[in-house]
């Protein structure tokens, strides 16, 4: 999306986990929470901080700010929250950030259909939902499940992706698929959705994200690059067609 011109920022709302602040590479982080209010401290600025208004500052990388939990805990530090707990992170890093002008913010959510993406779903006025999925079965059942979730809520689905489709061979280029074949198509055509594309299980993908290089900008021309840029522009697509679509909605005069 940022090859795009789109401004647009990820946000981690997996409670239990903190990964992508693992995947933007940062170092010096110093964490201290009083009372309410969380304040950083980082040698390098890799870290969020507070905002003249209150607010955190998101991080910034590649041109893309981004929120994670992951940023406000320590390394090694287990997240064992109940609801309400869970329910106050969501709403201070959705309402809590300093964000700016935004073209799309993208949350990145748990596998389930409980009060975490629920409250979500009430709480913002969520566009669409992108399913992400392996094409194993036991996956994909997670997968119906919350489609079906979203659907169920009325916040429209922007269509499968096949995460993981394929490993390619470094070495001869031979694909050998790991977590099955073609089941990610299966269900997108079983369940009325658009499978939007599918991104392969290479070493470049893995290695660019340990290194906090995404690879669409380590290796813009490289075949996966090409399959997550592909994505985006279905995606901006079907928001914009989205969009078009509630301003052609019925007018209601009371």
């Amino acid at each position: 999306m940022l090859q795009r011109r789109r401004k647009g920022r990820p946000l981690d709302r997996r409670g239990c986990r903190h990964h992508s602040g693992c995947l933007r590479e940062r170092r010096g982080r110093q964490v201290h929470h009083c009372r309410h209010i969380w304040t950083i401290h980082s040698h390098n600025d890799e870290s969020p901080c507070q905002a003249g208004n209150m607010k955190m500052v998101p991080v910034e990388n590649h041109g893309v700010k981004c929120m994670s939990i992951g940023f406000l805990v320590d390394k090694d530090a287990p997240i064992v929250w109940r609801g309400p707990m869970v329910m106050s992170a969501l709403e201070k890093m959705t309402r809590g950030v300093a964000w700016g002008n935004l073209d799309i913010l993208v949350v990145d959510m748990p596998p389930g259909t409980g009060d975490a993406q629920l409250s979500m779903s009430q709480r913002l006025r969520l566009s669409g939902a992108l399913i992400v999925s392996t094409p194993q079965d036991i996956a994909l059942i997670d997968a119906r499940r919350g489609a079906n979730m979203f659907r169920k809520v009325q916040v429209p689905i922007l269509g499968l992706v096949e995460n993981m489709s394929c490993f390619k061979c470094p070495k001869c280029g031979e694909k050998s698929y790991i977590f099955g074949e073609g089941g990610a198509q299966k269900t997108a055509e079983e369940m009325d959705m658009k499978l939007l594309g599918e991104i392969p299980l290479e070493i470049s993908i893995r290695t660019g994200s340990d290194e906090g290089k995404p690879i669409v900008i380590s290796s813009p021309n490289s075949a996966s690059a090409q399959a997550y840029i592909h994505v985006a522009e279905k995606v901006t697509r079907r928001l914009k067609e989205l969009a078009e679509e509630r301003l052609m909605g019925p007018e209601i005069l009371l």
